[in-house]
């Protein structure tokens, strides 16, 4: 079996960095798998409100997490802050495929890269039956595909 491809900063495009807090930390000294999941999802949605403008809840057609993983490289920890990287993998017709860096410190390599799938969902409807991305969400995730 071979090792994955460890990603580097230049796979990524969008940026924004996190703060570690305390309470990340588990018992083992490094950063609790539940935080990385907490900020890739926060990290996307950030970039889909800022890049639309929007209030991305209150649109006709929502985004609703489909799939989500992580690979896990290099120990995360406190009190470094986490430098995370987004670039869209694929977009289809009613699903955004995103992958993200997290990287700490200088490193060029990753800590952890994590899979991110939102697949859309009518927001008007109550049984949410999937439906075809909104423009405002297409145009916004277009500049971050690899």
């Amino acid at each position: 079996m071979s090792r994955p491809v460890r990603p580097t900063r230049s796979d990524f495009v969008h940026w924004e960095q996190v703060s570690t807090r305390w309470a990340d930390i588990d018992v083992y000294g490094h950063m609790n798998n539940a935080r990385y999941f907490e900020i890739i999802d926060t990290v996307i949605n950030n970039h889909l409100v800022f890049a639309t403008g929007v209030d991305i809840r209150e649109l006709d057609a929502i985004g609703v997490v489909a799939e989500v993983g992580c690979r896990y490289f290099a120990e995360v920890g406190y009190p470094d802050p986490v430098d995370v990287g987004v670039c869209v993998d694929r977009i289809g017709e009613k699903s955004v495929s995103y992958r993200v860096g997290l990287f700490q410190g200088d490193a060029d390599l990753a800590a952890a890269e994590g899979r991110f799938v939102h697949v859309y969902v009518d927001n008007t409807d109550p049984a949410r039956p999937s439906t075809p991305l909104p423009a405002a969400i297409r145009e916004a995730v277009s500049p971050l595909l690899r």
